[in-house]
């Protein structure tokens, strides 16, 4: 079976970091694109930022200069690095990655189940 498994959330104070991981496991054959989105309360889910599986990165507005995506290819996880945190990055945060997989006929997108990431101010 393939599971996403996020971890490394938690409480944070303003201005403060924390480094999220995910890890894919299962019967994986390919790692192709993966991402991480968030989730605040009453808003809809939204990216933070992707990774293709050339390394190459995009973010969005809200978090650029201040979090980084980095993959560690020989254990299929990808990290988030967050650094200058604030109350605005409140959310649960979600990896996605496009996996192909023994059991696939193709590329398909797999989910975490989140982990919460509350800054305080």
């Amino acid at each position: 079976q393939v599971q996403l498994v996020e971890s490394g959330g938690g409480l944070v104070q303003a201005g403060g970091s924390l480094r999220l991981s995910c890890a894919a496991s299962g019967n994986i054959l390919a790692i192709n694109s993966m991402g991480w989105f968030r989730q605040a309360p009453g808003k809809q889910r939204e990216l933070v930022g992707s990774s293709t599986s050339g390394d190459i990165t995009k973010f969005a507005d809200s978090v650029k200069g201040r979090f980084t995506i980095y993959r560690d290819n020989t254990k299929d996880t990808m990290y988030l690095q967050m650094n200058s945190l604030n109350p605005e990055d409140t959310a649960v945060y979600y990896c996605n990655a496009n996996l192909w997989t023994t059991q696939s006929r193709g590329w398909s997108t797999y989910w975490g189940q989140g982990t919460q990431v509350t800054v305080s101010s």
